[in-house]
């Protein structure tokens, strides 16, 4: 079978929701499939479930029924989904388990067609229906055939995420500021599934905030389809600046990172107030997909290279010790040798810290899939290999540069090794980015200690946490 991403046990909800009802309606297994968007999503649909008396255990195998919340953003997620969806319905016909449920992305994405090419699933409910997963469960639990596929118009005001049952560790959380997309990237089917820009208004996020930090959240994760929109469509102005200002006054927070941030909108005053702020880490995640003006164009990215350039030239100058998370997309339709080496030679001088890189997924139903010049499978791909490893070598100098130092880390999880946690510092995004493996005595995850970098194993690096009152050397800008 698949290994799938999530499916645990969580404990009882301790974000001050109401007590579940004393018996169990019903047991299920949840996969959470795709990204920190979606997961926020799945968090909320188990805080549903649990606030409706269901009982979350840790494997589908003798459970009442299996959600699969799924990605559908391009074709390889889309497949994963599937695949995760056979290897349940497998078991459902092994009787294993009673039914399976589909939701998220990839339902939106497809609509009824998902049915007519797996119509062994028992219930299926759009991006918009999670709030009624516990309906859902209730009918199949029932055994109620009727209305088996659920689908909400997208709302006209931002869906409230307070009361997750969350899967994250205790100590982080990610915390959505607003749903759907404007922008009319060719390559990007987003819109179609997650609707039009929502913004959710700055009261509803500081409870929501606070409610986290109450759960023991210490780094707050912001995350949108476009974080740097945020307030433009509700407020009438752009409000990312007021936004961060109201969280810093939110007590128990240390670290707020910055997500998805498009670089249309990227004002000087929030420059200011990243570079100013001691809580908002200096981690900036902004997706570029390239530098040729003419792939920007044919892109519709809205932004041109020069642009691309000054405003990361102005990042760098105005936000110390910055580390610049982005992506790109190589092989895009009409993209030639010169514009790709372009993208290299941008990606050498600029060395970001983190990078990731998609080869170009053609995507039915965007503009891009009726662009001339759409280039080969090998081609696309060879041309991500070429960006990947010329990445490495930048991402290992950069890991190489920070040993000696002092940093600040955040604990994970332990190791199987006695002394040895997993940990993350200001640079290292969970999941995406690489890790600290940290030796110390008597940790706990959630902790946030001092250590020595003193070593690196590729993309990761070695920590010694200090726990003392000895001089170690001052962490210092960053060359």
């Amino acid at each position: 079978m698949t290994q799938l991403p999530i499916i645990s046990d969580t404990p009882e909800p301790s974000l001050q929701m109401p007590d579940a009802p004393e018996h169990s309606r019903g047991t299920y297994a949840f996969v959470s499939l795709g990204c920190p968007k979606n997961l926020v999503d799945s968090e909320k649909m188990l805080g549903t479930l649990a606030l409706d008396g269901y009982t979350l255990v840790s494997a589908p195998e003798g459970a009442d029924f299996v959600i699969v919340n799924t990605c559908g953003f391009i074709e390889s997620s889309r497949q994963e989904s599937k695949s995760v969806i056979h290897d349940m319905l497998e078991l459902k016909r092994q009787g294993k388990t009673r039914g399976v449920i589909v939701a998220g992305c990839l339902p939106e994405r497809m609509g009824g067609s998902l049915r007519e090419e797996i119509p062994e699933i028992d219930h299926i409910l759009g991006v918009f229906s999670r709030d009624e997963i516990n309906k859902v469960a209730d009918r199949l639990i029932g055994g109620l055939n009727e209305q088996r596929e659920l689908f909400n118009p997208a709302p006209v005001k931002a869906m409230d995420d307070r009361a997750r049952l969350r899967i994250t560790p205790p100590h982080f959380a990610y915390l959505k500021i607003s749903e759907g997309c404007d922008r009319t990237c060719t390559f990007c089917a987003i819109p179609k599934m997650r609707g039009k820009h929502i913004t959710k208004p700055i009261e509803m996020i500081i409870e929501e905030a606070q409610e986290l930090v109450e759960d023991g959240v210490r780094e707050l994760i912001l995350v949108a389809q476009d974080t740097t929109y945020y307030g433009l469509d509700l407020y009438g102005e752009l409000r990312l600046v007021k936004l961060l200002q109201e969280l810093e006054q939110v007590e128990g927070i240390d670290w707020i990172r910055l997500m998805y941030l498009y670089p249309v909108n990227f004002t000087d005053e929030l420059i200011e107030t990243i570079a100013a702020s001691s809580k908002i880490i200096p981690y900036l995640d902004m997706p570029l997909q390239h530098i040729n003006d003419t792939m920007l164009k044919r892109m519709q990215r809205r932004v041109n290279g020069e642009q691309t350039r000054e405003l990361v030239s102005k990042l760098r100058e105005r936000i110390p010790n910055l580390v610049l998370r982005t992506t790109f997309i190589t092989g895009f339709p009409g993209e030639t040798e010169e514009q790709f080496e372009e993208l290299c030679r941008f990606v050498e001088e600029t060395r970001f810290e983190r990078m990731g890189v998609f080869s170009y997924s053609v995507e039915p139903g965007t503009p891009a899939v009726k662009l001339d010049g759409h280039l080969s499978e090998e081609v696309k791909e060879e041309r991500r290999q070429r960006l990947m490893e010329l990445q490495q070598t930048i991402a290992f100098e950069f890991g190489e540069s920070l040993v000696g130092y002092e940093l600040d880390v955040i604990v994970d999880e332990p190791t199987e090794d006695p002394g040895v946690w997993i940990g993350r510092t200001f640079a290292d995004a969970p999941e995406i980015d690489g890790v600290v493996y940290l030796h110390g005595e008597n940790l706990q995850t959630g902790q946030m200690v001092p250590a020595e970098i003193v070593g690196v194993d590729d993309y990761d690096l070695i920590a010694t946490a200090i726990l003392d009152e000895e001089e170690h050397l001052e962490f210092e800008e960053l060359a």
